[in-house]
């Protein structure tokens, strides 16, 4: 009698696993990611970091990058809104020409878009020599030109997000409100507002931390002037250039924005709006399908 060889029962991959081809690029990428920070708090002189975040001149650039970036945000969110939905609910070939012409500041280098503001809104500029004849106002290297610098190179961050967003919730439920009698403003407020809100939130949080580290659009169109062009990034690359301060400086700055960037991110994660309005996607039909009704009345 010939016994049968017993073989070890294979037990299945668990679903979803990922392949360990693409294991070693991952972690490639995280370092590419991760190692740079870290080579940064390696180099950091912690005996003089205090005293270089806290000096006048570091305070006053924190200042200034935190103040333009949350007017350069709420300049997004008043213009960006609004182009997302006509995004989101226009004819596909209108769509398409539109998201191109927004997403043209995502693939330029910020100088250009320096360049670009400069022509239009300076002195000699296609719009800036009307204003400045007209009312004597110049942009150029002001605050108010950091604020456009700003708000000209993040825009496109909040516009796709929103439209991610809109595009996900689709238009049933303010076609129901529509048919229930409700006007397009209220519609807006009570149904498209309330469904787009994580990804409205999660492009306003990206839109401030591109403004909160724009560089090269503010160097060229707002300039360098200490207490009032001179956000973080510059006063970093001012530091670093030995303008008066070692490089330490640079560093302790640098640190000083990664360790503000990380407490946004952070503080922003702990907001779920689900935690407001229940669990996953079906709170969120919820809340809406009870706004739908609330039109209704």
């Amino acid at each position: 009698m010939t016994r049968s060889r017993s073989h070890p029962r294979s037990h299945p991959r668990p679903a979803g696993t990922v392949p360990r081809l693409l294991a070693l690029p991952a972690a490639l990428g995280i370092a590419l990611l991760v190692l740079p920070l870290v080579a940064l708090f390696v180099r950091a002189d912690w005996a003089t970091v205090p005293a270089a975040i806290t000096s006048p001149e570091a305070r006053q650039a924190l200042g200034l990058s935190l103040r333009t970036g949350l007017a350069a945000t709420a300049v997004c969110l008043v213009l960006g809104v609004p182009l997302a939905l006509v995004i989101a609910r226009a004819r596909p070939r209108v769509a398409a020409v539109v998201r191109a012409l927004v997403t043209v500041p995502l693939v330029l280098p910020p100088m250009v878009g320096g360049v670009a503001l400069l022509y239009l809104l300076g002195r000699t500029g296609l719009v800036g020599r009307y204003l400045d004849l007209a009312f004597g106002v110049r942009i150029p290297f002001t605050t108010t030109a950091v604020v456009l610098a700003q708000a000209f190179v993040a825009l496109p961050f909040l516009v796709i997000a929103v439209e991610g967003a809109l595009r996900t919730a689709g238009t049933r439920y303010e076609t129901v409100a529509a048919t229930l009698g409700a006007s397009r403003g209220l519609t807006f407020r009570r149904i498209t507002l309330p469904l787009v809100l994580p990804g409205l939130v999660a492009g306003t949080v990206l839109c401030f931390a591109r403004a909160l580290g724009e560089f090269g659009a503010t160097a060229l169109f707002a300039g360098n002037a200490p207490g009032v062009t001179r956000t973080m990034p510059l006063a970093i690359y001012t530091a670093f250039n030995g303008a008066g301060v070692s490089q330490d400086s640079a560093v302790a700055l640098s640190l000083l924005l990664v360790v503000v960037a990380v407490v946004i991110l952070v503080l922003v994660r702990g907001w779920r709006p689900d935690r407001e309005r229940g669990s996953g996607s079906g709170g969120t039909a919820g809340g809406t399908a009870g706004g739908t009704a609330g039109v209704a009345a």
